[in-house]
């Protein structure tokens, strides 16, 4: 039976959600606890999370409200009230942030030795020396625009940092508008100075000035002769989502390459973001010349585009920073390291392949704890060397851009292997990067594919087909994030290598049904979107409400990154008026309301945000007290769920189930970087109330402890 519609008031808005979601992010950089570097890491994600919710989200809406659109969303809101909410609740955040770097981060940073000066603040000495590097370094790249009946408004790139100058021809009086493109790409946003210049009363560790402050004050030399009457600092967030027709693979690899070179100008301008004392007639300028609407405006008491506090992150000061983590080995594969092998570490005859520990039994691997590259990469790596190995299928979302697995790949087919690669072209923002990658591995022999036609393909799936005693027998790993191993270190995501019969049957039948015409309809063990995930969701949820009513209990802990699914929230509304217990770890955007009387008492929600970025997907069912786990990559949201090809797989091993039972714990039990979400969609920060568990600290400790040897 399908689970009834929902009532308006019982889901929270999308949007907002999202919004709710930023906002436990940045208060992770407004706490006092996290490192100085660390605030500044959270206040950059914050503002590049909402860089892409502009291009993204916000663009999506302000299209619907032009096109005259008045659908409402499953909440009960037209796209023109959900502008309206998102502008509401978004402009005392950037207030908050902008609050938190003027009177906590830079003073704060300042007493620990690192300066970011205005350049206002700069001595003789310093003033000289930065004069001096714009005239140098800087100066000769800019290319200053003027605006006026002979020039028209220029072009303003998306993202792109600019100087609105006003400037006075002492001749005849006349003042001019000029428009100045800070350049971004090839230059530091904070130009370091030497630290000799420095006038402090306690040890200078870093001195810096930001670039489009040098930039502003030495505007004179771009314009002799003129007076310079004022500066003043914008920026424009423009629609970047690409919209593709559904083609075939050549053609849609053109359609993004297209794409993307309008990505980069950029679409209709969705914000734009002025610093604050700018008069008013100058915005009236930049509005008109942008047809920025009135509501699309913010202006900011601060630094504009406070995304390039990243830059401070590589700063090298541990002493501002969380201490380092210390990846492990998985116990199971600790002589499994073929660079181990090289350099004496493991002796020869102790050496086993990843294929010899799989054959007896399965691993799982969570990362960062566990190190990518001596599982994932290594599993991998030695496909592409083993002589027994025949062929190699896999799947590419968001892959880094000096990927060993690539190379691993590339290295296979040199070998004479069979080798497949699903490259999902339409990874958002990742396009570029995977049109490379795609025509490297063309190039070196590789079969790509680029996924099925209305599809994008989001599941983290590796088949290795291996010859043994003449037959073929199959080593897989399905996980729940991405091959990029430089997420794997930031990234929170397990990942589970078998070589189960039933799981490389499965993977077989799902990478045919990837490259060629088969309409798979059913699978041995796999939960495959948009094919049966839906429905095996629905069904042990359904089976936890007969078990509870049926008076044997029922118990569900699921882990995700985002729940938004109206069928999905509508059931476990009635597997909570059933009595089930339901537990709910959703780092981002959850749109069902716990605690609510009469719907949702038996459902609690909590959100850890921590130094790692929560990725994992873990689904776990009591079944009447012999519980079921299922890992993969698919949240509970509509796309997932039906316009993308997911994969979510059993763990079967009850030693790995057991140690997913006790992680899914760990999280409950954290009281340092976890929020308690309220049925009005308010979230609060846990307080501790004696001993502190924070789970991803936690983690580090216990699951290295049980699962790995020092790296």
């Amino acid at each position: 039976m399908a689970p009834a519609a929902l009532a308006p008031e019982l889901y929270l808005n999308r949007e907002l959600a999202w919004i709710d979601f930023n906002q436990r992010v940045l208060a992770q950089a407004q706490d006092q606890r996290t490192p100085l570097l660390e605030q500044a890491k959270f206040s950059a994600i914050f503002s590049n999370n909402l860089d892409e919710f502009f291009m993204v989200r916000v663009a999506s809406l302000k299209s619907q409200v032009e096109a005259g659109i008045e659908t409402l969303s499953v909440d009960g809101l037209t796209p023109l009230k959900q502008l309206q909410e998102i502008q509401a609740k978004l402009r005392p955040l950037l207030e908050q942030q902008q609050e938190h770097y003027r009177a906590q981060l830079k003073p704060q940073l300042a007493q620990q030795g690192v300066q970011l000066l205005d350049y206002g603040q700069l001595n003789a000495a310093q003033k000289e020396w930065v004069n001096n590097h714009f005239r140098n370094a800087i100066f000769p790249v800019l290319t200053p625009l003027a605006v006026d009946p002979a020039h028209p408004f220029p072009f303003i790139s998306n993202l792109s940092f600019n100087i609105a100058a006003l400037i006075r021809d002492p001749e005849t009086g006349e003042q001019q508008f000029a428009r100045v493109k800070v350049p971004q790409k090839n230059l530091p946003r904070f130009i370091k100075l030497p630290l000799e210049l420095a006038e402090s009363d306690r040890p200078v560790l870093y001195t810096a000035v930001p670039l489009e402050q040098v930039v502003a004050f030495n505007l004179a030399l771009l314009f002799p002769g003129m007076t310079i009457e004022g500066h003043y600092f914008f920026r424009v967030t423009r629609d970047a989502d690409l919209e593709l027709r559904e083609l075939e693979a050549d053609d849609l690899m053109l359609a993004l390459q297209e794409g993307l070179r309008k990505r980069r100008m950029g679409g209709e301008v969705v914000r734009l973001e002025v610093a604050d004392e700018m008069p008013q007639d100058v915005i009236d300028l930049l509005m008109e010349g942008m047809a920025v609407e009135a509501e699309d405006l913010y202006q900011i008491n601060g630094p504009l585009g406070l995304d390039d506090l990243f830059a401070l992150t590589g700063l090298p000061l541990p002493q501002l920073k969380d201490e380092p983590q210390l990846a492990r080995i998985a116990a199971p594969l600790a002589r499994a390291q073929k660079a181990l092998l090289a350099d004496g570490s493991i002796k020869p005859e102790e050496f086993e392949s990843v294929f010899d520990v799989l054959k007896r039994g399965d691993v799982l691997v969570h990362h960062p704890y566990d190190l990518f590259s001596s599982s994932v990469e290594e599993f991998i790596a030695q496909a592409a060397d083993d002589p027994d190995v025949l062929a190699i299928k896999m799947t590419l979302y968001r892959v880094s851009k000096d990927s060993k697995v690539i190379s691993s790949l590339i290295t296979a087919a040199e070998n004479g292997k069979q080798v497949m690669a699903l490259v999902e072209l339409k990874a958002r923002f990742d396009e570029e990067n995977n049109i490379q990658w795609a025509r490297q591995l063309e190039n070196a022999g590789v079969h790509v594919v680029y996924g099925v036609i209305g599809l994008k393909t989001h599941t983290k799936v590796t088949l290795v087909l291996r010859r043994e005693r003449e037959e073929l027998r199959s080593y897989v790993h399905v996980g729940t994030g991405n091959y990029n191993s430089k997420t794997s270190r930031l990234y929170t995501d397990v990942g589970l290598l078998s070589a189960r019969p039933e799981l490389g049957h499965d993977l077989v039948e799902l990478f045919n049904y990837l490259t060629g015409f088969s309409k798979q309809q059913s699978f041995r063990k796999l939960l495959v979107a948009p094919v049966t995930l839906r429905s095996g969701m629905e069904a042990l949820i359904q089976r936890e409400i007969d078990h509870a009513r049926s008076g044997r209990g029922g118990q569900i802990i699921c882990k995700m990154n985002s729940l938004v699914d109206p069928r999905l929230i509508s059931l476990l509304y009635e597997a909570s008026q059933a009595g089930v217990k339901i537990d709910l770890i959703i780092r981002g955007v959850c749109s069902l309301r716990p605690g609510l009387e009469g719907h949702s008492e038996n459902i609690r929600v909590i959100s850890v945000i921590g130094r790692f970025l929560e990725h994992s997907r873990i689904f776990w069912f009591s079944n009447g007290q012999q519980p079921e786990v299922f890992i993969g990559s698919a949240d509970w949201m509509g796309r997932n769920l039906d316009r993308r090809v997911e994969a979510v797989t059993p763990v079967e091993d009850p030693l790995l189930r057991s140690r997913l039972e006790e992680l899914l714990q760990i999280y409950l039990n954290d009281n340092r970087g976890a929020w308690d979400m309220h049925a009005d969609g308010q979230f609060v920060l846990r307080q501790p109330d004696g001993e502190v568990h924070d789970s991803q600290l936690d983690l580090m400790n216990h699951w290295n402890a049980v699962q790995g040897q020092p790296a």
